[in-house]
């Protein structure tokens, strides 16, 4: 019932489309009643059995006044113009009636395709816009190919199996109901045994569906399992090219794809018996009715005839297709509640990085960035322990330290990725947390270790951080400050030439220099350099420490280092040492020390 009630939500927008839906199913099923209670006259002209009804009395809405007023109808016309022209008249009305029950069904389909399209885009992008607003600790959990199975795949199926069920669900209720009031007006009795018949069938497939929903639940988690190895594999194809390991990696998916085949068959399976079991199980509920009703008709009770008889098995006829229907919609219905379970993990995520409603708006970075007795830490273990540094407005800071030190952890605080455990980080004497966050990132340009760029063209990845109209020069001015001007000039398209996928087509200090000029076009006050250069090679490295110091005219910058040589120039250079900040000072200072931490680490590199 609480998928039911989600589904529901989805649906809520789109509720004048399901009103209209509905009328227009509840007309067609009047119509369609029409076209099939046509028989009875039809065959009360062949079989000349038509009574003679010479006035059907004044007009009352009764079943007995259609009655007479039907039988008036045709005496009256084969009195007139025969059998034939009467019979003529009687496949006329049907036909028409049939066209009109046939358009009422397009336009019902018609809505439903409007209330299809757009809950599956709302979902889309419900879900999209979602991961945008989660934390980046949620990605160090979730595979991304389990996050890609549920924007893809499982949306899919909500709109194969869930969205389009309702279309049944909307018209087959409606017309069953209209069926069955007209049963009862023909025979009580043998509408009521015919009722009970159908019971059966429900019970039966009920005891299918039961482990449906879980079935495909577990199917959905083997296809996110098979697409995490299939995405993991594309991005280290050259690892596992270097260290042989292609046979592993076989055994690997292998065993991912032999999981998932055995859930889907068993969801498959399920599935597939829907169908027979209510196709036979309705053939024999037809055949007791139609021999109930012969018992009936041949003894002249239940207010049955044999001409009636074929109406009434004709209409009941109908009455098993719509609930076949309702069953096989049930079924998807149950195997598409588990994607919808899945999508509403991701939707209801915890946001642990959210804006206060009554946020402090930000015009710009005046005075100081300030950690005061910052703690934070991953699965309960401690990453930084009793930080407190400010920062000045125009310093160039550097934090250094061996790796899982938390250099990274603290850099990411100040753009408000993660907040801390204890103590706060401020920014002007104000909260980090109590600031609009996109005033606060709008502050800030960040240039990280790897270099992350889109498929697109260096034009569009240098503008990235630009919302809006973006002028050509202010792009070229960019790609020069950043040296990257050169190489995109040597290109066939020159800034209209594509960078590949992350940047694939290009070296990684081509990719890094193409990430600085995008830092440059946002023309950040302050700069967050995070091991820019650690990856890159002697000559790279120069030409991305040019750009880099380029960028960092007129700037407060946090540089994270690796290699000592970069940041010798930093006003302050802080060491942190297991969470904590061991040592603080320009590199003159910290170098007359040779006891201290970055003094070892500086006679390392220089060894």
């Amino acid at each position: 019932m609480k998928s039911i009630r989600i589904l529901l939500q989805y649906l809520k927008p789109y509720k004048w489309l399901a009103v209209q839906n509905m009328g227009f199913n509840i007309l067609s099923a009047f119509f369609a009643l029409f076209t099939y209670t046509l028989i009875v006259p039809f065959l009360q002209i062949l079989f000349n059995r038509v009574e003679s009804i010479p006035n059907p009395g004044p007009f009352n809405f009764s079943a007995g006044y259609i009655k007479e007023w039907t039988n008036w109808f045709f005496s009256s016309s084969i009195e007139k113009y025969g059998e034939m022209r009467t019979l003529l008249v009687v496949v006329i009305i049907f036909a028409l009636a049939s066209f009109i029950k046939n358009l009422l069904v397009f336009l019902a389909n018609n809505c439903m395709a409007s209330l299809r399209a757009g809950t599956v885009r709302d979902v889309r992008n419900l879900i999209y816009n979602k991961i945008l607003r989660l934390p980046l600790s949620y990605f160090s959990e979730a595979r991304k190919g389990d996050l890609m199975t549920r924007v893809s795949n499982d949306i899919q199926e909500i709109e194969v199996s869930v969205v389009a069920s309702l279309s049944m669900l909307f018209r087959d209720p409606f017309t069953i109901l209209i069926f069955v009031v007209y049963l009862f007006v023909t025979s009580p009795q043998l509408t009521i045994f015919a009722l009970l018949m159908l019971p059966l069938s429900a019970w039966a497939i009920a005891r299918i569906s039961r482990s449906l929903k879980s079935s495909s639940f577990k199917g959905q988690q083997a296809l996110g399992r098979l697409l995490s190895v299939l995405e993991e594999t594309l991005t280290g194809l050259r690892i596992i090219k270097g260290f042989n390991a292609e046979e592993k990696m076989i055994r690997q998916f292998g065993a991912a794809n032999e999981k998932f085949a055995k859930t889907f068959r068993r969801v498959a399976r399920k599935a597939y018996l829907a169908h027979p079991v209510s196709e036979f199980l309705s053939t024999v509920v037809l055949l007791i009715v139609i021999y109930y009703g012969g018992f009936l008709a041949l003894k002249g009770t239940g207010n049955m005839s044999p001409d009636r008889l074929i109406a009434f098995v004709v209409v009941f006829s109908q009455i098993i297709q719509p609930a076949k229907s309702i069953s096989t919609a049930w079924f998807n219905i149950q195997k598409g509640m588990a994607s919808i379970d899945r999508i509403n993990e991701v939707l209801h995520a915890p946001e642990t990085i959210t804006q206060k409603p009554d946020a402090v708006r930000l015009a710009g970075f005046r005075e100081s960035i300030e950690f005061r007795n910052v703690w934070f830490a991953y699965n309960h273990e401690p990453v930084l322990k009793d930080i407190s540094l400010s920062i000045k407005k125009g310093q160039t800071i550097a934090v250094v330290g061996r790796s899982g030190g938390g250099k990274s952890t603290l850099a990411d605080l100040i753009p408000r990725f993660i907040d801390p455990d204890r103590g706060s980080v401020l920014i002007d004497g104000v909260d980090v947390r109590d600031v609009n966050i996109r005033d606060l990132r709008q502050l800030m340009g960040i240039v990280s270790q790897q270099a992350i760029l889109f498929n697109d063209t260096f034009y569009n990845n240098i503008s990235f951080a630009v919302d809006g109209e973006v002028e050509p020069e202010s792009v070229f001015r960019a790609a020069s400050i950043a040296n990257a001007s050169d190489f995109i000039a040597e290109t066939a398209e020159g800034y209209e030439n594509t960078v590949g996928e992350g940047g694939n087509k290009l070296s990684g200090g081509q990719r890094q220099r193409i990430s600085i000029a995008r830092a440059v076009m946002a023309n950040p006050p302050i700069l967050i350099l995070d091991e820019a250069t650690s990856a890159l090679d002697t000559e790279s490295e120069r030409l991305v420490q040019d750009a880099m110091l380029k960028l960092m005219e007129n700037r407060t910058s946090v540089i994270i280092a690796h290699r000592l040589s970069t940041i010798q120039h930093a006003d302050m250079i802080v060491v942190v040492e297991d969470g904590r900040i061991a040592e603080c000072g320009t590199h003159e200072e910290l170098i007359r020390n040779p006891e201290g931490i970055y003094r070892k680490l500086y006679e390392m590199q220089t060894f």
